[in-house]
């Protein structure tokens, strides 16, 4: 007995820090699917199936893909919602809902309906001849009829009620909309547009919920003004690379009424969680303080000189950096799949305690 009893006591130590340690990492939350909606960020590879230029369904894109293959995704590698995914437990990747091989299983679980190139404002899309924020709801109206003819409607809306929605989108709006093309300025001042996109951030969650979503998160928007395409824009010296202050003012004052809006927007649908997502602060502190994520370049991409290639213009001919995750950006709007880990992270650890304390089960 007094050989066991020191073992035993021990013993008994080790089941209370384990107890200590589970308590102190609660569980995560149980989605049924990752359901994404959006642009190039979450765009998994819809505009490998649609008619325009803003592809990325050939190398040097997915070069740090598993299997290193070119999926469509607008990176190196994975995108957020894949490693969201697979943090949750949902699946390892999210697939294009476009994919005319996509199986089942993988319908059940969850896919995207974004589309590079697409905005809030379907005048966004229409530029480029990408997928409108209204045709991805109409895609997941479809999607929820397939859902429904293989698990039946009483399963199927038990999917769609128990799935994580994610939106990000608004970059395009103003990178392209507001800032590079005439006609939206023409009509709003810089606070016009920002309200006109709530609008219809509003009315799209608003759609959601009436299909069933119960649960949804919506990204601010990034640093816009230190995008390298942005950059190369607004400053004709090369050597002088600085991000636009001003759009980044715009991105802040944005993203500061889009926090303020989605409480009241979770106010007014009973049953529902609606998350902010910041996007703009830790892109900000990788810009600012690159040496703590190991980047060495913050305002050009990887791909070519950095400065003004993406989509077709990144290709096989085009030259490359030696090491992506040395990079922010994988091309000259997009980050790499280092900067998505850090950001994915990040969002993990401000979202998912905000999810669990409601949605554990």
């Amino acid at each position: 007995m007094n050989i066991l009893l020191p073992s035993f006591i021990i013993f008994l130590q080790v089941l209370t820090t384990i107890s200590h340690t589970c308590k102190a990492s609660p569980a995560l939350p149980k989605f049924t699917a990752l359901l994404v909606f959006g642009d190039s960020t979450v765009d998994t590879g819809n505009n490998n199936y649609v008619s325009t230029l803003l592809q990325a369904n050939h190398i040097p894109y997915g070069q740090d893909y598993p299997g290193q293959v070119p999926t469509g995704r607008f990176s190196d590698g994975k995108l957020i919602p894949d490693l969201i995914a697979s943090t949750l437990g949902i699946k390892e990747s999210v697939p294009p809902f476009l994919d005319p091989t996509i199986s089942n299983d993988e319908l059940r679980t969850g896919v995207t309906f974004a589309s590079a190139g697409s905005g809030f404002d379907d005048l966004t899309a229409a530029a480029s001849g990408v997928i409108p924020f209204s045709k991805q709801i109409l895609y997941f109206k479809s999607y929820i009829e397939r859902l429904k003819g293989f698990v039946g409607e009483a399963e199927a809306m038990k999917i769609i009620n128990g799935a994580l929605v994610s939106i990000s989108a608004g970059t395009n709006d103003f990178g392209v909309t507001f800032y590079a093309l005439p006609i939206r300025r023409k009509q709003f001042t810089i606070g016009g547009y920002q309200d006109f996109l709530q609008i219809k951030i509003k009315e799209f969650v608003q759609e959601l919920y009436d299909l069933g979503c119960r649960t949804v998160v919506i990204a601010g928007l990034p640093p816009v003004g230190c995008l390298p395409i942005q950059i190369t824009a607004n400053f004709k010296d090369p050597n002088n690379r600085t991000c636009v202050q001003e759009q980044n003012l715009d991105a802040q004052s944005y993203n500061q009424k889009l926090a303020n809006l989605l409480p009241e927007v979770q106010q007014s649908l009973p049953g529902s969680k609606v998350i902010y997502a910041d996007n703009y602060e830790p892109l900000n502190d990788m810009i600012n303080n690159p040496q703590k994520y190991g980047f060495v370049e913050t305002n050009r991409g990887c791909c070519g000189t950095g400065f003004t290639e993406t989509g077709l213009a990144c290709n096989h001919k085009t030259p490359k950096c030696g090491n992506a995750s040395q990079y922010l950006f994988w091309d000259c709007i997009h980050p790499s799949q280092a900067a998505y880990q850090y950001l994915a992270k990040y969002l993990e650890d401000k979202i998912i305690p905000i999810l669990s304390a409601d949605h554990s089960r």
